[in-house]
């Protein structure tokens, strides 16, 4: 029997914290650069991602920093513990990197380090990854999800041309959480206020006349609201997967590790739910 090739481990970048921002009260931005950014290099999509490395507590690594090593000599529990964030901006030029961070005081990991990371400090990131771009040839855009996909949807929007015929609607708890994002495009803000999550924003889409055409929808954030929504667009109404982005970026009562372990036996099972559901054709 042939043996498994090894599985390769990715080369981690690492970053310096140029300068950081409280945009509102419950997002945070951290604005990396350097020249460890040198190699970093994105594509065309706008919802580019990165893994940010963070040491297990009490682990120091050796350097220089070797994620294969790692792997190699430190037991699972002590590898270092990544969390995604999307990008919410890249100067190619400037060679800066821009992340924003929703926060909730101390509670998580990367939150509370955006709040009190310093200029100078330096962290190690996986990436980037990412596959969405608002399609050109589509006839209009729907962009709907929570704050986590708030990043994604302003760049989208900011990708977008003059003119681009766009919906897009954006969840968050309040009128203070609000964005200026740089875009003729009038985006919805809904405001949760006590009510649950994603609550509003189903009830907004649902609500919504689609213009006629083609549309090519992005719908990320908790998965709960993402799945009611699946259900509406792909199955109620019959869009096809190929126009759809649709993911569950994190999960109520879930920390990123445990959902990152669910989420593909929940999406497979939303996935076989809906189309059973799905009208037949013959």
């Amino acid at each position: 029997m042939a043996e498994r090739p090894a599985r390769r481990v990715p080369k981690p970048h690492f970053a310096e914290v140029i300068r950081t921002e409280r945009l509102t009260p419950h997002m945070q931005r951290v604005v990396l650069g350097g020249e460890g950014l040198a190699e970093f290099v994105v594509g065309t999509s706008t919802d580019h991602y990165v893994k940010l490395l963070f040491a297990a507590e009490g682990v120091t690594y050796p350097e220089p920093f070797d994620m294969a090593r790692i792997r190699e000599e430190f037991p699972r529990e002590q590898w270092p513990v990544t969390r995604t964030y999307t990008v919410r901006a890249w100067d190619p030029e400037l060679r800066e990197l821009t992340l924003d961070f929703v926060i909730h005081g101390d509670e998580g990991l990367a939150g509370p380090w955006a709040m009190r990371v310093q200029a100078g400090e330096i962290i190690r990131f996986l990436g980037p990854g990412g596959a969405y771009a608002p399609d050109p040839e589509a006839d209009w855009h729907l962009l709907a999800g929570d704050e986590s996909a708030l990043p994604t949807i302003a760049a989208s929007l900011e990708s977008l041309p003059d003119g681009a015929v766009a919906r897009a609607f954006v969840e968050v708890s309040g009128p203070e959480e609000e964005q200026k994002i740089a875009s003729d495009v009038d985006v919805v803000w809904l405001h949760r206020g006590d009510r649950p999550i994603g609550e509003a924003l189903v009830e907004a889409v649902r609500g919504l006349e689609f213009p006629a055409g083609r549309v090519h929808a992005f719908v990320h954030g908790e998965a709960g609201f993402v799945k009611d929504l699946r259900r509406l667009l792909r199955v109620e109404l019959q869009i096809p997967r190929e126009d759809l982005s649709i993911s569950g970026y994190w999960r109520l009562g879930h920390n990123e590790d445990g959902w990152q372990a669910a989420k593909r036996d929940w999406n497979a099972q939303v996935e076989a739910e809906q189309e059973a559901a799905s009208p037949t054709t013959s």
